[in-house]
This record gives C-alpha cells, sequence and structure tokens, in this order.
C-alpha cells in the first residue's frame, strides 16, 4: 500500500505519481483488449452494489444520515402524451364526425364539432363554414377540413389562436371590422333572442355594427382597427361568444351582444341626429344628456384629440364616432374612456394634465353655474379634495397612470371638469346609494346607465309589461316607431 502522508515529503509524492502512471498505463492497455469492448456499460446505480456507501446521491445519503427523505427526480417524459398526441386524438375525433356524416358536415355539424373537438363557441362556425366554400350542397368535405386545419396549423394552437385563424383574412395579421360580420351575421339568423329582427334588415345591420365597434372599443388597445393575437388572447370575446351560445335571452350577454345596450346607443344617436342624415354636428352633440358637456371639451372631441372621425370630416360625427363617445362618457373607469378623456384634456400633448389645463376646463364649468344659479364650488376647493383622493406621483400634475390607479375618482375628475350634470350628481349623492353600487358584483357604470336608460325608453312608450315578458314585443313596437 502507497503511504501518502505528508511525512514522506517530496520522495513520497514522487512515489505517488510514478505508481499514478503506471496504473494508468495498466488501464489503457487493459480497455483496448477486445473482451473488454464487449463488456456492457452500467448506470451509476448498476455500478456499485447495495452495501457500497456510494449507492445513494451524496444529497440523499446525508438526508438519510439526518432522518429525512431523500430526494427524487420525478417522472418528466410520459410516453403517449404531448402535442402530437393531442394532435392525433383530435383528428380521431374528426374522422368520427365525418364517419356518421360521410357525405360532409352541415353547417349544425360544423357548429357541433367546434364546440366538442376544440372547444370553441358556435358562432365561429360561421366564418369557418364559408372559408370551406362548399358546393351547391352546402356541405363541407372531409378533405376541404382536414386540409384547412392542417394548413392553418390548427391542431397545436389554444382557444384564442384557433379563433383567431378562423377570423381572419388568409395573410392578414389579425382580425378587422369586416372579419366579424359573418359572425354576426350568424347570430342575428339563428339566435331565438333576436328572431323579432327578422323583418328590419335595417335594423340587423345597425345591430352588428353597434356589437362590432363595442367589440373594437374594449380589445384594440393599439387602436389600428385591427385585433393582434396579444389583443384577441387578453380580452374577453370569446366568453362572450360562449354566453351567446349558452342563453337563450341575448339580453342576459352584456358584453357587447346585448340587443337592450344596442337600442340605448342607438336611440340616443337618432334622438340628437335631428335632420336623420346618419351624422351629428357640434350643437347636435352639445344636446347630448340634457346640455350636459361644456362648449370646450365638445370642441376638443371635434379636434379628434381623443381619436379622428370615421367621416374623415372633423365637423361631422359618424355612428361609430358616437359609439365611441357615449360608452366613454358613461363609463369613465376603463382603460379605453380615461385615455379618451386624457387626451382631449391634454391641450399641448405633453401627457400631463397641469393645473392651468385643468382650469381651462372647470372655468366654463363655474360660469354654467352661475348662470343656472347654482352654488358654484371654488376651483382650489374641489380640485384639493380630487388630488388628496387621487394621490399623484408629482404633486403638480396628473398622468394617465395616476388615474389608472384609482379609476372611480379619475372619472369624477372628468366629470367634474366638463360634465355638470355629472358633477352635481356627484355633490349630492347619497353615500348608501353609492355603497350598494360597488358592491354590485360584475356590473359596470356602462351596464347600470344603459339598464336606467331602457327602462325609461321602455316607459316613455308604455311598454313595460311587455318587456318584462319578455322583450321581444317591446323591440318590435320599438322598431316600428322608429323606422
Amino acid at each position: 500500500m502507497l503511504d501518502l502522508s505528508p511525512s514522506l515529503g517530496g520522495r513520497g509524492m514522487q512515489s505517488f505519481s510514478c505508481s499514478k502512471l503506471k496504473l494508468d498505463s495498466l488501464f489503457v492497455q487493459w480497455f483496448s483488449l477486445s473482451s473488454s469492448q464487449h463488456l456492457p456499460p452500467l448506470s451509476p446505480r448498476k455500478s456499485s452494489g447495495p452495501s457500497s456507501p456510494f449507492s445513494l446521491s451524496p444529497i440523499a445519503h446525508n438526508s438519510a444520515k439526518l432522518g429525512t427523505p431523500p430526494i427524487f427526480i420525478p417522472q418528466f417524459y410520459f410516453p403517449g402524451t404531448g402535442p402530437g398526441a393531442a394532435h392525433k386524438a383530435s383528428a380521431d375525433k374528426v374522422d368520427a364526425f365525418f364517419a356518421v356524416y360521410p357525405q360532409g358536415l352541415s353547417l349544425d355539424n360544423l357548429k357541433a364539432l367546434l364546440k366538442q373537438v376544440f372547444g370553441l363557441p358556435t358562432p365561429l362556425a360561421y366564418p369557418l363554414f364559408y372559408k370551406m366554400a362548399p358546393g351547391e350542397e352546402g356541405l363541407v368535405s372531409r378533405a376541404a377540413l382536414r386540409a384547412w386545419l392542417d394548413r392553418a396549423g390548427f391542431w397545436g394552437l389554444d382557444g384564442p389562436g384557433r379563433a383567431m385563424e378562423i377570423l381572419r383574412a388568409p395573410g392578414s395579421a389579425g382580425v378587422t371590422p369586416a372579419d366579424l360580420k359573418p359572425v354576426l351575421a350568424g347570430i342575428l339568423i339563428s339566435h331565438p333572442g333576436l328572431e323579432f329582427l327578422a323583418e328590419s334588415p335595417e335594423f340587423q345591420e345597425r345591430y352588428a355594427e353597434t356589437v362590432i365597434h363595442r367589440i373594437f372599443y374594449s380589445l384594440n388597445r393599439s387602436g389600428t382597427g385591427v385585433l393582434s393575437q396579444r389583443e384577441l388572447r387578453r380580452g374577453d370575446l370569446l366568453a362572450a361568444l360562449g354566453e351567446v351560445d349558452a342563453q337563450d335571452d341575448i339580453n342576459r350577454v352584456a358584453r357587447y351582444f346585448s340587443y337592450e345596450h344596442f337600442y340605448v346607443i342607438y336611440c340616443k344617436f337618432w334622438d340628437l341626429d335631428t335632420d336623420h342624415d346618419f351624422l351629428l354636428s357640434r350643437d347636435d352633440l352639445l344636446r347630448y344628456g340634457n346640455h350636459a358637456l361644456t362648449f370646450r371639451i365638445t370642441e376638443r372631441i371635434f379636434s379628434q384629440a381623443a381619436r379622428p372621425f370615421s367621416t374623415g370630416n372633423p365637423a361631422q360625427m359618424g355612428y361609430e364616432d358616437f359609439i365611441w363617445f357615449i360608452l366613454s362618457e358613461e363609463d369613465k373607469t376603463t382603460d379605453t374612456s380615461l385615455e379618451y378623456w386624457f387626451r382631449c384634456c391634454d391641450l399641448d400633448g405633453d401627457e400631463h394634465l397641469h393645473s392651468s389645463e385643468l382650469y381651462y376646463f372647470y372655468e366654463e364649468q363655474l360660469h354654467r353655474m352661475e348662470c343656472l344659479s347654482q352654488e358654484s364650488v371654488s376651483y382650489f376647493d374641489v380640485m384639493g379634495q380630487l388630488h388628496d383622493m387621487l394621490n399623484p406621483e408629482n404633486s403638480t400634475y396628473y398622468t394617465l397612470g395616476d388615474l389608472k390607479r384609482n379609476r372611480a375618482m379619475a372619472g369624477t375628475l372628468f366629470n367634474v371638469l366638463f360634465n355638470l350634470n355629472k358633477f352635481v350628481q356627484f355633490e349630492t349623492r347619497d353615500p348608501f346609494s353609492a355603497r350598494q353600487e360597488r358592491e354590485e358584483i360584475g356590473v359596470t357604470e356602462w351596464d347600470r346607465f344603459a339598464r336606467q336608460e331602457y327602462q325609461r325608453l321602455a316607459d316613455d312608450d308604455g311598454e313595460v309589461e311587455a318587456v318584462d315578458a319578455g322583450g321581444n314585443t317591446w323591440g318590435a313596437s320599438a322598431l316600428e316607431v322608429d323606422l
């Protein structure tokens, strides 16, 4: 045995080095023998006996000594699972559908396939059906559908990714308003809650237009007019379409598709559009909400500070522009509405609301209160209260981030600046009613406004009982009056 003790000094180390070289030489000779080449490789666990102290990893061995359970690596590979297996399972289900319908799938069959195989809401079947270009028999063949599914990479996508492929045009980067028209057309002809519109094609068109603009108002955060994959994924469109599937009463689908919400928007526009040219002037908009808005904020809207008008004419607000306006005006807590009014009030475009800009708008409010013989509220008093509630990061101005951190108070700030009616309501509010509203789970400011306005319209037409009985009679009578 070699003595490697330090007492040997240099001679001991030299002996060790020579011995090591000799051992290495013998190992190389042994390993080069033909008989050694056929020895099977052993795993670390098999190469040491069960009694060896190296049969456990150092961590497991130490854990055993301490009385704690050893650490094991969990299984990370499961044969028969993963994207390939999911692909095959979905493909088998698609083939099973065509086994029942060998001649091809009708529109209703395609709805069932989307829902049961891919977990998608059935209204998406309409644009997909027409993408398949069914022949005169109106059936989608297995070959056509499988080819499209493969070409779109449909098998490996999640719900939003699949919806994107169904909705967008070939080669498009996202979903445009025109891409949503087949979805709305299908809903209008098939949903039981919209059957009463069958004889009113103009109202069908306006309903579809309103729903599409509401979707883009909420989801198209980039403002490009094209819904991106990310915007569709982060939004709630698929959930809303699922509700359309589940609800026979379309008015229960508050997100985008409620007929009552559409009717409130359309009636508001119709009342302001006195010459019925489907365009609003500055004077028309000033009559909104019983002259609630100031001249100065109306001028900013028509200067297109919030967004460019769809009409291309700064003197004329179109129906799409009005939808953006009314959604922003009646619910000042959403991202889109806060950005809308922030741009209107940011006179110099530096992304800061300074005291001078705030006073510019509030000055007209003071004048209006004096003209109406109402007790005026000092600018410094009301702004001092709001400043404490909003608590901006910089005490000399407000940023959009400051407002989004306290949305309810941000809405109050804008009402104080340019909506006299809502300003007075805030000053005379009932704390108990305000608390009740805050406790309504899932009900937005827009939902409350639309509910109250629809009831008022129903009361004015004397149709409350018909509404309570189901809504269809009221909707039909309203159409006859307005058209």
